[in-house]
């Protein structure tokens, strides 16, 4: 496996930086890894990183580029409120077209799928919305903020079932909204997937891989 930073053109002329993991041999396909509010960050570099481990022709677009360069915030609450700041600032509409010129920076591996973490999640669910792109959300906060547009691609959704962030009300919003999408709930907190989190759950996080590689497999490649 080998990495590297490319520089993205957006359709809607942002200039920002994506760190690519690419596999040992031909691609599957593409994977675009969107991040949590905390940059482009060792854990998200992780994440794509298993992805290439796995196959795949992975990208995480630096989506706060267009606000501020170079990003990476840890796991605490300056860190948290700056993202916060930053994601505010941002927009989705931004985003979702630096998930896009990220998409087209892959293409030429095959078929196109996105995975998104917390805000990321969001932008994940965002792209099967407006681009038709396969997508993976996990405990995507403003996931019910989106649930009056209908998905175009196919969705996987992953909770945790003791996230105080997000509540059951708000994931059964999600859930009634997309009633093909799979979705699945986990007895773990918000972040369960990042290694580096006090919310770290390692069985919820692997049966989510599990579960994620299988829905890309089938959608992607």
């Amino acid at each position: 496996m080998q990495h590297k930073t490319l520089t993205l053109h957006t359709a809607d002329g942002q200039t920002i930086d994506a760190y690519v993991a690419e596999p040992a041999g031909k691609p599957k396909g593409g994977i675009v890894v969107v991040q949590e509010i905390f940059g482009v960050n060792a854990h998200i570099r992780s994440v794509a990183d298993s992805y290439a481990a796995a196959g795949y022709l992975a990208i995480a677009p630096a989506v706060f580029d267009s606000v501020e360069k170079n990003v990476e915030l840890g796991y605490d609450q300056p860190g948290m409120e700056k993202g916060i700041a930053l994601v505010t600032a941002l927009g989705f509409d931004r985003a979702l077209a630096s998930v896009q010129a990220a998409a087209q920076a892959v293409a030429s591996a095959g078929k196109v799928g996105v995975v998104g973490f917390c805000w990321g999640g969001s932008i994940a669910y965002l792209a099967s919305i407006r681009a038709g792109l396969p997508a993976v959300s996990y405990y995507g906060g403003r996931n019910v903020q989106l649930v009056g547009e209908t998905a175009q691609g196919p969705l996987q959704f992953h909770y945790g079932l003791r996230d105080a962030h997000i509540t059951e009300a708000d994931r059964e919003a999600v859930r009634a909204a997309n009633p093909t999408a799979e979705f699945y709930v986990y007895d773990a907190d918000h972040g369960f997937n990042c290694d580096v989190r006090a919310s770290f759950d390692a069985p919820s996080a692997q049966l989510a891989r599990e579960r994620a590689l299988a829905f890309f497999a089938k959608h992607v490649g």
